[in-house]
């Protein structure tokens, strides 16, 4: 009885509301949630359906309510209310123009169902608030692109594809089966099966110029998104360590990672940072000619000669 305490019925109420959220709740889900053990949820799954909750269970799989029960419309608190709104401009400047309509009409919805006082708390706060973008995410040719995706990948469905490279004047069309979308970089990716490569591509969302869904099935079954990138992760290496002006290297901490950080140390008054780099031909050498005459490089020896050709180069060039 020492457990019928007000933190346990909040977790009740929310173990219900996690209930209605999706199809399948598995019990270590809900334990990894309220970090608890598995023990204490039985004990809960229990008590909802004492109290006439209709859920129904299977060994291994998880918990699901039964078709048509539903609680009635949640009150939110002030600080949800709060996290909702930077939400909301979240999704109006960082994805495309289809999906954050979609995501402002269903705002309005929640809006709709607020306490006046909240309503007002809301409107207090949401025009100080805003989000700004460096650079646009998607071409102005493909305003629906992460909708067409998030649809693509849970019917299981091709997409086509019209794609520029970076490096390319024509643009591509290739027939897509969308694996998964991820944010890196201040840029929205999403890698795929490609047709007409026959592998995993990844591509950029600005650089597509044209998307729409097709009614062609996938023909293989994808693993998770994150076996893909884990295994972009582990392509080979190259050690780089540069020496580099205290004063400087505060000024890395946005983008080092990026180029394969491991770690870094003081020597005499300057950083040592230790990279294990995959691009030591383009990437790493441009990043590192931003801060070069503040910098010095250790190893390996190809990454001096590379800078030093990049050099030679913009000296033609200016020349």
């Amino acid at each position: 009885m020492l457990d019928e305490t007000p933190k346990r019925f909040d977790r009740i109420v929310a173990i219900l509301i996690q209930l209605q959220s999706k199809k399948i709740v598995k019990a270590q889900e809900l334990a990894d949630r309220f970090d608890c053990s598995l023990r204490t949820i039985y004990r809960d799954i229990r008590t909802l359906e004492a109290s006439g909750v209709p859920i129904y269970s299977e060994a291994g799989v998880g918990y699901a309510l039964m078709e048509g029960y539903r609680l009635p419309p949640v009150m939110f608190t002030r600080e949800e209310v709060s996290s909702f709104i930077a939400a909301e401009k979240l999704m109006q400047k960082f994805t495309d123009p289809s999906l954050g309509n979609h995501y402002t009409s269903a705002m309005f919805k929640l809006k709709s169902v607020l306490r006046s006082t909240d309503k007002d708390y809301l409107s207090n706060i949401e025009s100080r608030i805003v989000m700004q973008t460096a650079e646009p995410m998607f071409n102005d040719n493909s305003p629906n692109t992460l909708a067409v995706l998030f649809e693509g990948i849970a019917e299981k469905k091709q997409i086509l594809l019209q794609y520029k490279t970076f490096d390319a004047d024509e643009t591509t069309q290739r027939n897509i089966e969308p694996v998964g979308v991820f944010h890196d970089n201040n840029n929205w990716y999403f890698l795929g099966y490609c047709h007409l490569r026959q592998d995993y591509r990844q591509f950029r969302t600005d650089r597509i110029q044209g998307i729409r869904k097709t009614e062609s099935d996938f023909t293989i079954e994808h693993d998770a998104l994150e076996t893909y990138l884990t295994k972009t992760e582990t392509c080979p290496t190259t050690k780089v360590r540069i020496l580099i002006e205290k004063k400087i290297a505060r000024y890395l901490a946005s983008e080092k990672k990026y180029h394969g950080y491991v770690s870094e140390k003081e020597i005499d008054g300057k950083i040592e940072m230790t990279f294990m780099c995959r691009d030591i031909e383009s990437g790493f050498p441009r990043w590192f000619l931003m801060f070069g005459d503040y910098a010095t490089i250790l190893e390996p020896e190809r990454l001096k000669v590379r800078a030093l050709e990049l050099l030679e180069i913009n000296k033609q060039r200016l020349l």
